[in-house]
C-alpha cells in the first residue's frame, strides 16, 4: 500500500508542476517593443485581428503620442475598437493603419481599448 501511495503522489506532484510551468497563455506578460519614438512623437502600435496585441503595453507620460491600430485581415469584432476616456468610436478598416492622436498623456492614466462586444480588450499604462 505504501508503493501505490508513493505513486499516486508522484504522479499529483508532476501534473501540478506540468501545470505551473505551462501556465496559461492568456495571461503571459508579452515581451514586445511596440512604442517607438520618432521626431518628439511617441508612437505605440498595437495590432488587432481576434483580439488586441499586445494586450499591455507601457508608454512614456508626458510626450506627444499616436496609437497605431493595425490590422490585416481583420472581420471580427477587434475591428470595431472603443477607447472610452478619449471618446474615440470607430470601425477599422479590414487592412491597413489607422492613427489615433492620443494627445499628451498624464502618468497613472492608463488608456483602455475594447471591441464593440467587450470580449477583446488592450491597455497602455503610461509612467
Amino acid at each position: 500500500m505504501n508503493k501505490i501511495a508513493s505513486i499516486i503522489i508522484t504522479l499529483g506532484l508532476i501534473i501540478t508542476l506540468g501545470v505551473l510551468l505551462s501556465g496559461d497563455p492568456k495571461n503571459e506578460t508579452q515581451a514586445v517593443q511596440n512604442t517607438e519614438i520618432r521626431g518628439g512623437v511617441q508612437y505605440i502600435t498595437v495590432n488587432a485581428k481576434g483580439g488586441y496585441t499586445p494586450n499591455t503595453t507601457t508608454a512614456k507620460a508626458g510626450i506627444p503620442t499616436k496609437l497605431i491600430m493595425k490590422t490585416s485581415g481583420v472581420y471580427d469584432c477587434s475591428s470595431s475598437l472603443a477607447i472610452r476616456s478619449i471618446g474615440y468610436q470607430a470601425i477599422l478598416p479590414p487592412e491597413g493603419e489607422t492613427e489615433i492622436d492620443l494627445g499628451i498623456p498624464k502618468a497613472g492614466a492608463p488608456l483602455e481599448g475594447v471591441c464593440s462586444m467587450g470580449m477583446y480588450s488592450f491597455k497602455v499604462n503610461f509612467i
